[in-house]
C-alpha cells in the first residue's frame, strides 16, 4: 500500500523520520508535523503503540511544489521484543530512508543515552555505501556521509539549565559538550557531519500526559508550546529533498533496501544508486519513445506515398524525441551547478564570518560604539568574500540570505548602541533596507541575465543538435552511395560474365537493374536511411 502511495507521487519528496526509544513521546512532534491532532499514534502506556515503520504524506506546509513524507518508526528497546536485532534494521533503514533523521530522547544526555547511540555504531554492520567496500573499514564507513541525512537530536522533558562549567551554552552546544566526553565520539561524527538539537520542557501535568491528542495548545505548557512551533519551524525550513547522487525515487529505495534486508544481505547505497541509474534510464528511453510514438501516429498518413516520406518523417520524429531528453540533461547539470554553488558559499561564509559569529555571540558588539564596529568588520569580512575565486553564480544570493538570518541580533545590537541617536538609528534601518534592496534588483538582473543566457544557450544547443544530425544524415548518405557503388560493380561484373557465357535473358534483366540503380544514385537525397 505504501508502494502505491509512493509510485503516485510526482513530486520531489523531503522525508522526515523520527526514531527513539519506546515511550518517548516521538509520534506527538510527528503529529505537529503533519499539522494534525491525531495521525500516529500516542502511547500513554508501557507498551510500544507504532509497529514497524508507520508513513505519511502531507502536502509540504511551506513548499507547494515538494511532498513532506513523515516516518514514525517502531520505539526501539521494548523489553517485550526480546533482542535488538529489528530495532538495528529499524534504525538503519529510516536513516537510508530520510532526508532529516530525528533522533529523540528523553531527559538529559547521560550516560544510558550514550549508550544507546550503539545503533548508530553498528550501521556499518547493517550498511554497505559500496557493493566491494575496502578493507579499510573506517574508510569505507566515510563514503556514507554523502548519502546519510541531516542528524536532529530531540531531547523531551529536559529539567536542566544549559551551561557547561558555569557558561550557558545552546541547545546545539549541548550533545557536542557531551559527546566529547565520550570515547565513541567519532562514530556520530563519521556518519552526520551536520547535526542539530532541540529541547522541550514538559508538556503538561504528568498525570495528563495520555491526554496529548485532547489537549489544545493553551491547556499545554507555553514554553513546550513554543519550542514545538519552533521545531516544527526548522524541519519544514531546512529538511532537504532526499535524493541519492542527483536521483529521486523513494519508491524505488524502499523497494531496494527491503528487498536486500529480506533475502539476508545488506542493503547497499551503491546498489541503489545503480537501481536507480537503470529506471531514470529505461525511464528517458520510454519517454523518446512515446513522443516518436505520438509524432508518427500523428503525421503518418498510411499508406505512405514512398518509403523514402515514412523514412523523412521518422528522422524529423527521431530528432524531436532525443532533443528532449538531451534538454534534461542539460537542465541535470544546471541544476548540479546550481547546488554546489550553493553549498561552497555557504561553506565559505562560514569559514569567512565564524570568528566574528564568535565575538557577537561573546557581547563583544554590545556597547558603546559597537554597532559601527560590527558594520565595518561585516564589511571587512563581505570584501574577503568576493576575493574568494569560482564561488558560482549563487554567491551574491547566499550571502544575501547569510545577512538576512542575522538581522535580528544586528538589530539588538545597533539599538543597544547608546552612541546612536534615534534618528541616526532610524537612518541606518533605511540604509540597510536601501542595501536589501538594491541587492535583490540586483540580484533579479542577475536571474534574468542567466535566463537569457539558458534561452541562447539552447538555441545553440539545438543548432548544434541539427548540424550533429546533418553532418549524420550525410555520413549516412555517403554510407548509402559507397554500398550501391559497390553493387553497382559486382552487378556490372556478373552483368559481363553473364554475357561471356552466352545467357543474354538474365543479361537483359540484370541490364535493368542496373539501370534503376544507376538512376536511384543519381537522384538527389531528401532523406536518409535508418541507422
Amino acid at each position: 500500500e505504501a508502494l502505491k502511495i509512493l509510485s503516485a507521487i510526482r513530486q520531489p519528496i523531503v522525508v522526515v523520520a523520527i526514531v527513539g526509544l519506546y515511550c518517548t513521546g516521538k509520534s506527538y512532534l510527528m503529529n505537529k508535523l503533519a499539522r494534525k491532532k491525531k495521525g500516529f499514534s500516542l502511547g500513554s502506556t508501557l507498551q510500544s503503540r507504532t509497529k514497524g515503520i508507520w508513513m505519511w504524506c502531507v502536502p509540504h506546509p511551506e513548499k507547494p511544489d515538494r511532498t513532506l513524507v513523515l516516518l514514525d518508526t517502531e520505539g526501539l528497546g521494548d523489553v517485550e521484543k526480546g533482542d535488538n536485532q529489528n530495532d538495528s534494521w529499524i534504525f538503519a533503514l529510516a536513516i537510508l530512508l530520510s532526508s532529516t533523521f530525528v533522533y529523540n530522547s528523553m531527559g538529559t544526555i547521560n550516560q544510558q543515552a550514550m549508550d544507546q547511540l550503539h545503533y548508530v555504531t553498528e550501521l556499518t554492520d547493517r550498511i554497505r555505501a559500496r557493493s566491494s567496500p575496502d578493507v579499510d573499514e573506517v574508510e569505507d564507513s566515510a563514503d556514507f556521509v554523502s548519502f546519510f541525512p541531516d542528524f536532529i537530536w530531540t531531547l523531551r522533558d529536559f529539567s536542566l539549565n544549559l551551561e557547561a562549567d558555569g557558561q550557558s551554552i545552546t541547545a546545539d552546544e549541548y550533545p557536542e559538550n557531551s559527546l566529547k566526553l565520550r570515547k565513541g565520539k567519532g562514530d556520530l561524527e563519521l556518519f552526520f557531519p551536520k547535526k542539530k538539537c532541540f529541547i522541550f520542557d514538559w508538556p503538561t501535568d504528568r498525570k495528563k500526559l495520555g491526554q496529548l491528542e485532547e489537549l489544545c495548545d493553551d491547556e499545554l505548557d507555553s514554553e513546550f508550546v513554543q519550542q514545538a512551533a519552533v521545531f516544527c519551524s526548522y524541519i519544514f525550513s531546512n529538511s532537504k529533498t532526499k535524493t541519492l547522487r542527483r536521483h529521486q525515487g523513494l519508491e524505488t529505495l524502499v523497494q531496494t533496501y527491503v528487498n536486500a534486508i529480506n533475502s539476508g544481505d545488506l542493503p547497499c547505497m551503491e546498489n541503489a544508486v545503480l537501481a536507480l541509474d537503470e529506471i531514470e534510464n529505461s525511464a528517458a528511453v520510454q519517454k523518446a519513445i512515446a513522443h516518436y510514438d505520438q509524432q508518427m501516429s500523428q503525421k503518418l498518413q498510411l499508406p505512405s506515398e514512398t518509403l523514402q516520406e515514412l523514412l523523412d518523417l521518422h528522422r524529423a520524429s527521431e530528432k524531436e524525441a532525443t532533443e528532449a531528453q538531451l534538454g534534461k540533461k542539460q537542465d541535470d547539470f544546471c541544476n548540479q551547478n546550481l547546488k554546489a554553488s550553493e553549498d561552497h558559499c555557504s561553506a565559505l561564509l562560514k569559514d569567512i564570518f565564524s570568528p566574528l559569529e564568535e565575538d557577537v555571540k561573546q557581547g563583544i558588539y554590545l556597547k558603546p560604539g559597537g554597532y559601527r564596529l560590527l558594520m565595518e568588520k561585516r564589511q571587512e569580512l563581505k570584501k574577503k568574500y568576493f576575493q574568494e575565486p569560482r564561488k558560482g553564480i549563487q554567491a551574491e544570493e547566499i550571502l544575501q540570505e547569510y545577512l538576512k538570518s542575522r538581522e535580528s541580533v544586528t538589530d539588538v545590537i545597533l539599538q543597544t548602541d547608546q552612541t546612536l541617536s534615534e534618528k541616526e538609528k532610524l537612518i541606518e534601518v533605511e540604509h540597510v533596507k536601501a542595501e536589501s534592496a538594491q541587492a535583490a534588483a540586483t540580484m533579479l538582473e542577475e536571474m534574468q541575465i542567466r535566463n537569457q543566457q539558458m534561452m541562447e544557450e539552447k538555441e545553440k544547443s539545438h543548432q548544434e543538435h541539427v548540424k550533429q544530425l546533418t553532418e549524420k544524415m550525410e555520413r549516412e548518405r555517403a554510407q548509402l552511395l559507397e554500398e550501391q557503388e559497390r553493387t553497382l560493380a559486382l552487378k556490372l561484373q556478373e552483368q559481363s560474365r553473364l554475357l561471356q557465357e552466352g545467357c543474354p535473358e538474365e543479361s537483359r534483366r540484370l541490364h535493368s537493374e542496373i539501370q534503376n540503380l544507376q538512376k536511384e544514385m543519381n537522384e538527389p537525397k531528401k532523406g536518409c536511411v535508418l541507422g
